[in-house]
């Protein structure tokens, strides 16, 4: 149980957040590289104080990308793009949990949040991006980007695997930090003790493990728990590396997945959230 100044520190950072309600950009939907079926919640519409934010970002085209570009006439801005793996399913399973999990008001759906549409990102308080070894953000995205963060908004990049995917990565996350780089996160690290105890993180693989065999999607990846912080020791960017806790939240309710991943995979979601509400 989280101590009652930090569940204070939570409420406060809520109420903030939750006054610029009226100021967000309604609720949108695209049409994501994976499927374009997965049903809205019956309460989708109802306000809340919390909602995730799901970073859109422009696709690399290089060696180790994928090559999803988006749609030919309108581009990653209209979805079918690489942001949009595991979307939307991942996101509203992981929302499930955290309004079973925690008091967090949240609301039943995401937010696509495009760094390009004026200060909307200063609306949300945690930014998820998946795949962020195929992102290539614009000179003026990476400078919103660190202006979100040096304001007090916390980044979780996600579901990168390799050197290849790391160097892209990094090529834009430089332009976001360039006199910071990501280390290592030691097991007692705050961010894995806000809500529950992680010393004992192990790898969370992709689906396609299923068929593979493999938890790696290369070889000689193992997890890697990295993480930017402040002067004054806050994280502000929490990066799950050579692990995929998207397939773990959009997988969690299929019975061929194993409990285990998604168990750990959510368990780190959450404290992500909490750590960046009451740090």
């Amino acid at each position: 149980m989280m101590p009652t100044k930090a569940w204070i520190s939570a409420a406060s950072v809520l109420m903030f957040f939750g006054s610029l309600h009226a100021f967000q950009r309604p609720f949108r939907e695209y049409p994501g590289i994976e499927y374009n079926d997965f049903p809205l919640p019956a309460d989708w519409q109802r306000p809340a104080e919390f909602m995730f934010a799901r970073l859109m970002y422009p696709p690399f085209r290089g060696r180790g990308a994928f090559g999803y570009d988006g749609l030919a006439a309108h581009g990653w801005q209209k979805g079918l793009s690489i942001w949009t793996q595991d979307y939307p399913r991942a996101d509203r399973h992981f929302l499930q949990a955290v309004r079973r999990l925690t008091r967090i008001d949240s609301r039943s759906v995401e937010q696509p949040v495009n760094l390009d549409d004026g200060d909307d990102v200063y609306n949300y308080p945690f930014l998820y991006a998946v795949q962020v070894g195929q992102w290539n953000l614009t000179n003026s995205q990476a400078a919103k980007l660190r202006d979100f963060i040096l304001r007090g908004g916390f980044f979780m990049g996600d579901d990168f695997w390799g050197t290849y995917q790391w160097e892209t990565f990094s090529a834009s996350m430089n332009r976001v930090f360039p006199e910071s780089k990501p280390v290592d996160l030691n097991d007692d690290s705050p961010i894995f003790h806000t809500v529950y105890d992680l010393e004992n993180r192990y790898q969370v693989p992709g689906a396609r493990y299923l068929y593979t065999g493999s938890y790696e999607k290369c070889q000689g990846c193992p997890a890697q728990w990295r993480a930017i912080s402040d002067g004054e020791g806050r994280i502000m960017v929490g990066l799950t590396v050579n692990s995929d806790l998207g397939d773990s939240w959009e997988f969690a309710d299929d019975p061929h997945y194993e409990e285990r991943f998604s168990a750990l995979g959510i368990r780190i979601g959450v404290n992500y959230i909490m750590y960046a509400m009451t740090h």
